[in-house]
């Protein structure tokens, strides 16, 4: 396909789904831009979610159906996600040529298909391919949709749409674990695949029909040399860096734990069914909450303040599975997801409100280190767990997270002049 055929490509699906235009200014909590904007960047998080983690719960089934290692298994999320934060450094650079309605909603439809694909495929290898294209087609939406919401939102709505925005992920990371678990004890693997897909193509519909499109976006022409230098513009930052390691850490440690609790939860002593592994992974709904509550929190707070307690809660719901009581790791599931949410929503929004220019750039540097921590880690991990089983897990989360607590500390024992211009710009105007 020629660029000027995608150009028109881009422009038809931007014009179809734009919805009117409010006034100028930017988007306010409380107004009707505010919710018909956040409804809609719910329904894509809660997509990009689901696609994702959908497959995560059926690791010990892919083991067992295909004839692979728990550290193989984890592929079928690691090529994803690795795939995904490659892409995302140029999927950011795109929209700011192609605008980042077209851009998002083109990557979820795209992404929910090769889903559908994923439920019909035969083999192992095949399976991995359509999903490593999935890790690709999807890189379209999360780094755009933090800038969408960087240059679109009034700052002092920056943290709450942020939270909303991030409470979506929560909700479709819940519905992607539960909807499989239950429906593969019921029709199995595949037919729980196959919802899951339609799922996200119905939120690609939600996205089209109802984002505003965006007002304060500046078109510019793609070229690499620009694009290279505010790479580098972010990187010498005395701040990004470490918000991008941050990111790192707190999604790897995170998507360890979830990688591999299911394996530890469907043999003895508990043998718990898929579904049973599925209801305990609805404490997302906690998520939810803790996303937005930790966004207004930053926004009285400050950032500094609230993300060492976020990476806290983390360690502590990490160390709690350690118990041998059922209830227990259900607790500490719990605090590690209530901790995860708000040390996501805290970092991704001072990530936005720190890049006063290239904000795509910025977040696609941010969500580059926050993918690559599941898809290394994550896969990492799988080798703790046949070497240690789950204390070599845990072991290993909490190492991760002790340095995220410290960078964190790091953060917070900032001159008072550098936390002005980065902590609180944007959460306290």
């Amino acid at each position: 396909m020629g660029k000027h055929n995608v150009n028109v490509l881009t422009d038809v699906i931007s014009a179809a789904g734009e919805a009117p235009r409010e006034p100028a200014g930017k988007i306010e909590h409380g107004t009707a831009a505010f919710w018909q904007t956040n409804f809609a960047l719910f329904a894509a998080g809660f997509a990009t979610f689901a696609l994702l983690y959908c497959v995560q719960p059926l690791m010990p089934l892919f083991s067992a159906d295909f004839g692979v290692s728990a550290a193989g298994a984890s592929l079928a999320l690691s090529l994803t996600t690795g795939l995904l934060a490659v892409s995302m450094l140029v999927a950011g650079g795109l929209s700011e040529a192609w605008g980042r309605k077209p851009i998002m909603v083109a990557s979820l439809l795209l992404s929910a298909v090769l889903t559908v694909i994923c439920a019909a495929v035969p083999h192992w290898s095949t399976l991995l391919f359509m999903r490593a294209l999935m890790g690709v087609a999807l890189s379209g939406l999360p780094a755009v949709a933090m800038a969408y919401v960087g240059e679109e939102m009034h700052p002092r709505s920056l943290g709450h749409a942020m939270g909303l925005y991030v409470g979506g992920t929560g909700l479709g990371g819940m519905a992607g674990r539960l909807l499989t678990g239950v429906i593969t004890d019921v029709w199995g693997w595949r037919a729980a695949v196959l919802v899951i897909g339609l799922l996200g193509i119905l939120s690609a519909a939600v996205l089209w029909r109802c984002l505003p499109p965006s007002r304060h976006f500046v078109r510019r022409e793609l070229r690499v040399a620009p694009l290279v230098r505010a790479f580098g513009t972010h990187l010498r930052d005395g701040v990004l860096p470490l918000l991008f390691v941050e990111g790192f850490l707190l999604m790897g440690s995170f998507v360890t734990v979830y990688n591999y609790v299911g394996y530890r939860l469907i043999a003895a002593p508990f043998s718990l069914s898929q579904t049973q592994i599925g209801l305990i992974f609805a404490v997302y709904l906690f998520g939810i909450v803790s996303s937005t509550l930790a966004g207004s929190l930053s926004g009285k707070l400050g950032r500094r303040v609230v993300l060492p307690a976020t990476f806290i809660l983390m360690l502590a719901g990490t160390a709690m599975t350690l118990s041998n009581q059922l209830w227990l790791i259900i607790c500490g599931v719990t605090v590690l997801t209530i901790g995860f949410f708000g040390t996501h929503s805290v970092a991704s929004a001072w990530v936005g409100a720190r890049a006063q220019v290239g904000k795509a750039q910025a977040s696609s540097l941010y969500l580059f280190a926050y993918y690559m921590g599941s898809s290394v880690i994550g896969s990492l991990g799988g080798v703790f767990w046949s070497l240690r089983g789950w204390h070599g897990v845990v072991s290993m989360a909490c190492a991760l997270l002790l340095l995220g607590l410290v960078i964190a500390l790091w953060l917070y024992a900032m001159p008072a002049q550098a936390a002005r211009q980065t902590a609180d710009v944007g959460s306290r105007k």
